[in-house]
């Protein structure tokens, strides 16, 4: 491990982590995915006033809710969680079937609309920056990544605070601070997500080929990261 590299990542993260603050009110969406866990580490340690939120889609594997619960016990931070509006998911579910995200892309673009998309605006309201984990060598959407633009979708500045680390600089970070992080990991999940929407990857696969692996890898996306402008 390089860790004059690493140091230079994470003090250019904790800059970019002062300049989302610095447009406040600031809030981190949190997925408790790998990258997630260490911005929760650096913002629980010294960025307190910034804001955590996860979004609760009713149907996510069984550790990340237990790495909710150990990560905010472990904290002492609060994270505050988003549900679907019940009236629109019994709607969705009645009109699509239970599992009907599987039968097309517009069904399961529906289904993250109204258990993401629609809790993440009210997450969102009334603040001026929102943080995310996402990294550029994530998948071939997020070649292009900014670490700082304008979502003009949800009308706020959004912060990748990560988007130049690789995966190898995520899981030094949370080896070297000891940072809680969702067992599955360990289990072949490189990036989990709902339960009937994540699959565990093969030795070489693509980081997110377990995600809505019957779909084509060059649109996977849920609709909560749209292309912003540059700030």
């Amino acid at each position: 491990m390089d860790l004059l590299a690493i140091d230079a990542k994470i003090g250019h993260a904790r800059g970019l982590l002062e300049k989302a603050r610095s447009h406040a009110p600031a809030a981190f969406a949190s997925s408790f995915g790998a990258e997630d866990m260490v911005l929760f580490d650096l913002i629980a340690r010294d960025f307190r006033d910034i804001e955590i939120f996860t979004l609760d889609t009713g149907r996510l594997l069984a550790e990340t809710y237990d790495l909710i619960h150990q990560a905010s016990a472990a904290y002492r931070c609060k994270v505050r969680v988003y549900s679907p509006r019940h009236d629109d998911l019994e709607s969705f579910v009645r009109i699509n079937g239970i599992n009907g995200f599987y039968e097309s892309v517009a069904q399961r673009k529906g289904c993250c609309e109204v258990r993401k998309l629609e809790p993440l605006k009210r997450a969102l309201a009334g603040k001026a920056a929102w943080i995310t984990g996402l990294r550029r060598d994530q998948s071939v959407t997020r070649l292009e990544l900014e670490e700082v633009a304008f979502d003009e979708t949800q009308g706020l500045y959004k912060f990748s605070p990560l988007a130049q680390w690789t995966e190898e600089d995520v899981w030094n970070y949370i080896r070297a601070h000891n940072v809680p992080y969702n067992a599955l990991h360990d289990r072949g999940y490189p990036s989990i997500g709902c339960a009937p929407c994540t699959r565990a990857v093969a030795a070489g696969e693509d980081v997110r080929s377990g995600r809505w692996w019957w779909e084509s890898a060059s649109g996977k996306e849920c609709g909560l990261h749209p292309k912003g402008v540059k700030a």
